[in-house]
């Protein structure tokens, strides 16, 4: 088992890192869930990086990452990645989940972070089953941490905890 990852019972907004994931919605604005607490707990500062990024290019589509400052929050940046509405796994949720998280590792390494908090992108408001979800979430970061070295430590923080307890079982497994 990789010692990097490690699966957390909390708030994402409350544990210091280089990078906190948000699970964003593609207008960048803010919404419920982990995506509302970052906004929130991070302040206007994020909010106002997110409409800069909006109006030059629209928005975050999914399955894909932009970077902001990290405003009041315990990291240097927040990584916003839109994650796939489950529509019942024929519409590419499971490609545009796993994109996510890699694009997520990408901008994360070109901004030289060593540690990432990733939520559980996806499993609220827009349906996606959670243990698939977790699978994935888990395959994908394994993965990424052979190919982005300077990453030493990735957190999976799940405020749920039937989140929390998919997630010990699948990392004890592996």
């Amino acid at each position: 088992m990789n010692r990097k990852i490690e699966i957390i019972h909390g708030d994402i907004t409350k544990i210091p890192v280089d990078i906190i994931v948000n699970a964003a919605n593609s207008s960048l604005l803010g919404g419920s869930g982990v995506d509302g607490a970052i906004h929130r707990m991070g302040g206007k500062e994020i909010l106002n990086a997110c409409q800069k990024i909006r109006a030059k290019q629209g928005g975050c589509k999914v399955g894909e990452a932009v970077i902001t400052t990290a405003g009041n929050l315990p990291a240097k940046y927040v990584i916003h990645t839109v994650g796939p509405r489950w529509n019942g796994g024929n519409n590419h949720e499971t490609d545009n989940l796993k994109n996510c998280y890699l694009n997520s590792f990408i901008v994360a390494n070109n901004n030289g972070a060593t540690s990432i908090s990733f939520p559980n992108i996806s499993t609220g408001i827009y349906n996606f089953p959670k243990n698939q979800a977790a699978s994935i979430a888990l395959e994908t970061i394994t993965d990424s941490l052979y190919l982005y070295h300077n990453i030493q430590k990735v957190n999976i923080v799940c405020f749920e905890i039937e989140n929390y307890l998919i997630y010990k079982e699948l990392i004890e497994s592996l």
